[in-house]
């Protein structure tokens, strides 16, 4: 009788082990993968196109904003700061003005701040449904040369650690 107990015992713990790996796994397969970035077509201000497949090799933020947006308007010095340090073969930044920004005013803020990275305006609102139906701002998307999503920023950005983020997906070899 003593032998069935200890094999009951032992057939429990093993349920409860594989009860573990199959939620481990789920974990894993829901959250651990990182998540590629969307196929899209930006229409610079510009004129010209670019699309995230052309993107591809370079670290870059896709970074959703509008000018009536406090918080976009305050951390839009930091973001050129940031752009300004990394900005080169390797990094980009693409910052995408949402549908309901009046195009004249986000023309003249680029004009005036002199936002030296590239400016799209999501007048339909494609894009910012495209990216998982962004609707805050600011949204900022970090995404690495393979062009998975590394981290979705909502509100204002923590900038060290925004730059650290970067950094490492700049050092990044795979």
């Amino acid at each position: 009788m003593a032998d069935v107990r200890k094999f009951r015992f032992s057939i429990g713990r093993v349920l409860v082990a594989l009860a573990i790996a199959v939620l481990a796994a789920t974990t894993y397969m829901t959250f651990g993968r990182p998540e590629t970035v969307p196929d899209v077509t930006f229409r610079l201000m510009s004129g010209q196109k670019l699309t995230t497949a052309d993107l591809r090799g370079k670290v870059y933020l896709v970074h959703f904003w509008a000018t009536s947006c406090a918080t976009c308007i305050k951390e839009m010095p930091q973001m050129i700061q940031t752009y300004n340090r990394f900005k080169g073969e390797h990094f980009d930044f693409v910052a995408v003005a949402m549908s309901y920004d009046p195009p004249l005013y986000v023309a003249n803020y680029t004009e005036a701040h002199q936002l030296p990275f590239r400016i799209v305006m999501d007048t339909e609102g494609g894009l910012a449904r495209q990216f998982h139906d962004v609707q805050l701002t600011p949204t900022t998307y970090l995404i690495d040369k393979k062009g998975r999503i590394l981290e979705r920023i909502l509100g204002e950005a923590d900038f060290p650690e925004l730059q650290r983020m970067i950094e490492g997906a700049l050092s990044d070899s795979t």
